[in-house]
């Protein structure tokens, strides 16, 4: 369906131009819910379609983007020091977003696939990190596809970012045994979902070595955490 943009005039084009501001999105979404954004409901009003962020990466309006990119810079540089990939090694980047995670991995010389559900995201992260190989839908419907694609690598690490609700129970049960990851790099926004997935990691293997909390959400109660873990080779 059109949307009625008479409201936006030209006297309003003229004042966002005098901005430091990349495009104007109307959202229109057609019914209630929990759902905040309807995946049809973006629309151009003025500028461009894209925006950079302070990495230099492009993203649109829908793309998940961290509130303090330089802080969230500081815990990818945590993470890729513990992970520390190699050249020959291959990092699985679950829930990877519009590509910044992928870039860290690819800059060491490892290589990396991507996994991402929503559409947006993936069309930016091929242009943001054309090295990696993206894997768009649900992590746990693509676990087939990345039993097969880790098989020839000798050293697999793992990254994970996801929502609030955690792991999806067939990737905590893939990790657990199928996928032998030999080390873990989990960046977590719900200090529940990440205990459940801890509790049930250690049972089967993994060793916590790290724990970090990161002020994402400065003043309010939310805390960001890095957990990093590594499986016990005995």
């Amino acid at each position: 369906k059109s949307v009625a943009t008479d409201w936006f005039d030209e006297n309003a084009r003229q004042q966002l131009a005098k901005l430091d501001i990349d495009g104007f999105w109307l959202h229109c979404h057609p019914s209630a819910g929990h759902v905040l954004f309807h995946k049809n409901g973006w629309h151009l009003l003025w500028g461009t379609p894209r925006s950079k962020d302070t990495f230099g990466l492009s993203y649109g309006p829908s793309a998940f983007q961290q509130l303090l990119p330089v802080l969230y810079a500081r815990s990818l540089a945590q993470a890729a020091r513990y992970l520390d990939p190699q050249p020959g090694d291959l990092v699985l980047d679950l829930y990877c977003g519009y590509g910044v995670s992928l870039n860290r991995w690819l800059a060491c010389g490892a290589q990396a696939i991507g996994v991402e559900l929503s559409g947006e995201a993936v069309d930016c992260a091929r242009d943001n990190a054309p090295q990696a190989r993206l894997l768009r839908g649900k992590c746990s419907q693509r676990l087939p596809q990345l039993q097969v694609l880790a098989a020839p690598y000798d050293r697999c690490l793992l990254y994970v970012n996801p929502p609030r609700t955690g792991l999806e129970p067939a990737v905590l049960e893939w990790l657990c045994r199928s996928y032998q990851a030999r080390r873990i790099a989990y960046l977590s926004c719900s200090a529940g979902t990440l205990r459940r997935d801890l509790e049930t990691l250690c049972d089967h293997g993994y060793r916590v070595q790290h724990i970090t909390p990161y002020d994402f959400f400065p003043q309010t109660y939310h805390v960001e955490t890095l957990v990093l873990c590594e499986r016990d080779p005995h």
